[in-house]
């Protein structure tokens, strides 16, 4: 049974609970996003204990799978040197995942690129990397040079893993998960930062818009959801322009490189975020055939260029 766990910090909760007509909004920040809960329920007390939970389960996932977190587990296994480090049944589970997208993706998909990440910055500092930095840090990269089982890992010491790419889709999951548990007859739509699932039916659905890459923050169309998830993966807010040719941040980990031809922006609905997300990046990665992919995946998408 999944119960929520208490979050590491010892500061105080900041969260917000304000009403509305279809029940009350919820709000936090955490894994560096806005989060949102909204709640179809009457009743003032509930709705204060369902976000208590959500703040509580996201701090949880953030606290324990954020590699800038000294002496969790990312930060352990980017510390061992080499060594074999034990893991506890979740993060096998999401590390099997990552597995997954990684062979799924024909090593596209690669949360152990982080050595290309730090290549690549997309913090004002317009530059390209030298050639040969690129080719160094891709011998540092690759998810198939990691030994892993259901209790440990073992990867080499010049590696580093980064959970960011499946770790926010999968605490949006967790959430609902554990609020449908416990109130399973009560309809909510979870959102951090854009990831969203809403696991119980809602008759007249949750009105959800997907941003316009060409004018931000606004809505380039509204859908209506009553069950299921939604991601998006996308450029528009993180990128740099060298001499007149578009980087975007997602990066080609057999490359070096920005993918070329990416669209700026993919969302998709999916039965759960984490399979929403991982859809979402992977057509990302398949640059001008993202359309092509996701139309072969029998999902709902919206694609812009």
């Amino acid at each position: 049974m999944l119960e929520p766990l208490k979050t590491m910090s010892k500061a105080p909760k900041v969260m917000s609970l304000q009403p509305r007509p279809w029940g009350f909004l919820g709000s936090f920040n955490a894994m560096a996003s806005p989060c949102e809960l909204l709640m179809a329920v009457d009743d003032e007390h509930t709705a204060r204990k369902m976000l208590t939970i959500a703040y509580d389960e996201a701090k949880r996932i953030e606290h324990k799978f954020s590699r800038f977190i000294e002496g969790n587990i990312a930060w352990q296994l980017n510390h061992a040197q080499g060594e074999t480090t034990p893991i506890d049944a979740e993060t096998a589970h999401l590390l099997q995942f990552a597995q997954q997208c990684f062979q799924l993706s024909e090593s596209a998909f690669d949360i152990s690129a982080c050595p290309l990440m730090a290549l690549w910055r997309f913090d004002g500092n317009h530059r390209v990397p030298l050639q040969t930095d690129i080719d160094a840090a891709l011998l540092k990269v690759g998810f198939d040079r990691i030994a892993l089982t259901d209790k440990t890992v073992c990867m080499p010491a010049d590696m580093s893993v980064d959970f960011g790419g499946i770790g926010k889709e999968y605490a949006v999951d967790r959430t609902a998960q554990i609020l449908t548990n416990r109130w399973p007859n009560q309809s909510v739509l979870v959102n951090f930062g854009g990831d969203i699932a809403c696991p119980v039916t809602k008759s007249d659905g949750w009105q959800v818009g997907i941003e316009n890459p060409h004018k931000l923050d606004n809505a380039a169309a509204l859908l209506t959801i009553r069950q299921g998830a939604l991601a998006t993966s996308g450029t528009t807010r993180r990128y740099i322009e060298v001499d007149g040719k578009r980087y975007g941040h997602i990066i080609n980990p057999q490359t070096g490189y920005p993918v070329e031809q990416a669209p700026l922006s993919v969302t998709v609905l999916a039965p759960n975020c984490v399979m929403a997300g991982m859809l979402a990046t992977m057509s990302m990665l398949k640059g001008a055939d993202a359309e092509d992919f996701l139309q072969q995946q029998g999902v709902d998408f919206k694609v812009f260029r």
